[in-house]
């Protein structure tokens, strides 16, 4: 592992050996501490104090066995059981969390970060369940006192930087390192739960690049590389720096990869479904950088996709969001144009044509149309001249059957729209706040209406005569007039953008105010 900042120094560890496995008679010892310990009483101080001496003894009585008889693991072997069976009994400690900052002032803590590079890696399972139980997160909220002093000190003691390299020497084809990689990301999960800040102290530290490198050495399911995607989402989800770290590590290539494994069969199974959309999640996430669409498009990423979406399985959902992302924003320019000009149009629009009956796991009718809709309006804004004639073309074709399903979205839209302010006038809810009765209107389609609203304006201003003819007829059929897509617009414009990007914003609330003078 290389040096990062705040990671452990490696000259300083005890070098990592082969493991040498504890004998099956452990478990007929540890069933009996068990046993013995449902029968006691809650901990006291005055136990978790004996509980850490006894620890604390065996620990160093083992260390003083391996350096007197190095070649001999007769000699100390049993020692390690002691060792393993102090070890099952501190799993008391999790029971009584107000007593934390008792057990790091008696370094009990810093002894166990220390037995994390022990030369015997069952002895470091061991260490790694016990800390997974002891920063369990509903122990750390029972007592906040205590949590904070306990995650303090693992942080200062860099255990994420010694559990990841215990994650590199464990072999998850023994099932007892299997279990021990499960709940070395569990301890993650944990702290990142408690502190969120840690995310970045993580990638720091190597997990990162782990992660990624698992996901790329295993093809299909297994449980801990559902895992690993859940804690790779994690460490994503609210820190840019991880995903500017996710492009740089090559992790754009290595999700691409991941999720090809679904291009052309579905998952057989719930979990395996939930590995596959986390997948897409954590590639959606990264894609929140100008650097990583731009690693995506170089990683023929579009590609992938398309055909996604010409096999219409189960992954065209995830397609669908990666490409939304990809193209949306400024940003999304490059791709938008190189999608058009390597025919993902051809793909794409059977999907903005039809919704497909939600699966049960799959995305909802109006999450579906968001998608495509908002991919819609992401390459109308975003490409070239000749690229967005090739679009609008799209929506001339067959008679303009693609207008009339834009139409069709839009009174779809509208209606749910409407009922939120009718209910609001029912309930004489007249005095309530405009911006809780905007939220409503949200969660009821108002994004999707103003989505298609702003495609209806563009097709019209930008598109052929006909697209636009056929879109005041359908109006006039159905009584509605063109002023309520100008309403639409004109309050879409008023909240359209990044709210940290305020030239952006006012750009594009010009635009589509342009846009809606125009109509």
């Amino acid at each position: 592992m290389s040096k990062r900042s705040g990671s452990v120094d490696e000259e300083n560890l005890a070098p990592l050996a082969k493991r040498s496995r504890m004998p099956d008679d452990i478990d007929e010892n540890l069933l009996r501490m068990v046993e013995q310990h449902g029968q006691d009483d809650v901990l006291d101080a005055s136990a978790v104090r004996r509980l850490i001496l006894a620890f604390e003894k065996r620990s160093l009585k083992n260390q003083e066995m391996r350096i007197k008889f190095p070649d001999n693991p007769e000699k100390f072997m049993e020692s390690e059981l002691e060792l393993h069976t102090g070890l099952e009994e501190l799993h008391a400690i999790a029971t009584v969390p107000e007593l934390y900052p008792l057990v790091v002032n008696l370094n009990a803590v810093t002894s166990l970060l220390g037995l994390l590079t022990h030369e015997n890696s069952d002895i470091a399972i061991a260490v790694i369940d016990l800390i997974q139980e002891l920063t369990d997160v509903d122990a750390l909220t029972e007592s906040e006192e205590g949590a904070q002093e306990l995650i303090d000190t693992l942080v200062d003691g860099q255990v994420i930087a010694l559990l990841v390299q215990n994650l590199q020497r464990l072999d998850e084809t023994i099932k007892e390192d299997s279990d021990g990689v499960h709940n070395a990301l569990g301890v993650i999960e944990n702290m990142t739960e408690f502190r969120p800040e840690l995310a970045k102290l993580a990638t720091e530290q190597g997990l990162l690049a782990w992660i990624l490198q698992r996901l790329r050495a295993t093809r299909g399911f297994d449980a801990n590389k559902l895992y690993a995607s859940e804690v790779l989402a994690i460490l994503l989800q609210n820190e840019k720096a991880n995903r500017l770290c996710v492009g740089e590590l090559n992790g754009i290539d290595a999700l691409l990869q991941s999720v090809s494994y679904y291009k052309r069969r579905d998952p057989q199974s719930s979990e395996e479904t939930e590995l596959m959309e986390n997948l897409f999640d954590c590639l959606c996430l990264s894609l929140m950088t100008k650097e990583n669409r731009e690693k995506f498009l170089e990683g023929e990423g579009l590609q992938l996709m398309i055909i996604m979406l010409r096999e219409k399985k189960s992954s065209r959902n995830g397609a669908l969001k990666v490409l939304n992302h990809a193209l949306t924003g400024v940003e999304g320019a490059s791709n938008c144009n190189a999608f058009i000009e390597i025919g993902g149009l051809g793909s794409f629009f059977p999907h903005f044509m039809k919704t497909p009956k939600k699966s049960k796991k799959g995305l909802s009718e109006s999450e579906y149309e968001e998608h495509v809709c908002a991919i819609v309006a992401s390459l109308i804004k975003n490409a070239t001249v000749a690229n967005r004639t090739r679009l609008f073309q799209k929506f001339e074709e067959n008679d303009c059957l693609k207008v009339e399903r834009l139409m069709e979205l839009n009174f779809k839209y509208s209606t749910k729209v409407r009922q939120v302010d009718d209910d609001n006038l029912d309930e004489n809810r007249a005095a309530e706040e405009a911006d809780e009765l905007y939220l409503r209107k949200l969660d009821s389609g108002l994004f999707v209406l103003q989505l298609v609203s702003y495609i209806i304006g563009e097709v019209c201003v930008q598109g052929p005569p006909s697209a636009n003819q056929r879109v005041r007829t359908i109006l006039n059929q159905k009584k509605m007039p063109i002023e309520d897509i100008k309403k639409i617009l004109t309050e879409y414009a008023e909240n359209v953008g990044d709210p940290e990007n305020e030239e952006e914003r006012e750009t594009e609330k010009n635009r589509i105010l342009t846009l809606t003078a125009q109509l």
